[in-house]
């Protein structure tokens, strides 16, 4: 398998910022659980040259300080950062699409970092077989 530079980055582009994209991710969005995530996405074009955009969010209901919340989102990004070239080469596959990706941590304690990236690895080739069968 070739590596390429890029395949462990998270760039800007790839990063889901836009709260229009976010409210119609959350509107017509598909969503699934897979503990300890609930993962919502939607395919569509988006206005980057990354074939997904990513975002992850913790409840500040479960977790009251802000230390705690920044800490799991940066191990799932940090998950997502080296398993993304699985959802990615499917993405690029013809048809091209893109997805618009958000994963919400719904457990109500902090996991350790080897399940957190196992249950997003599930996500990837989840998300990754549902792009290749339709």
């Amino acid at each position: 398998m070739q590596i390429n530079s890029d395949q462990f980055t998270f760039k800007r582009a790839e990063r889901l910022k836009s709260k229009k994209v976010i409210e119609l991710l959350f509107k017509e969005g598909e969503s699934k659980v897979i503990f300890p995530f609930r993962v919502v996405w939607l395919s569509l074009p988006l206005d980057s040259p990354a074939p997904a955009q990513f975002a992850a969010s913790v409840s500040s209901r479960h977790f009251k300080k802000a230390v705690d919340r920044n800490h799991i989102k940066r191990q799932i990004k940090e998950a997502y950062r080296l398993n993304k070239h699985i959802l990615y080469q499917s993405l690029n596959a013809p048809p091209q699409k893109q997805l618009a990706i958000m994963v919400i941590f719904i457990a109500k304690k902090k996991l350790p970092y080897s399940f957190l990236s196992y249950k997003l690895i599930k996500i990837v080739r989840f998300l990754s077989k549902l792009n290749q069968n339709g």
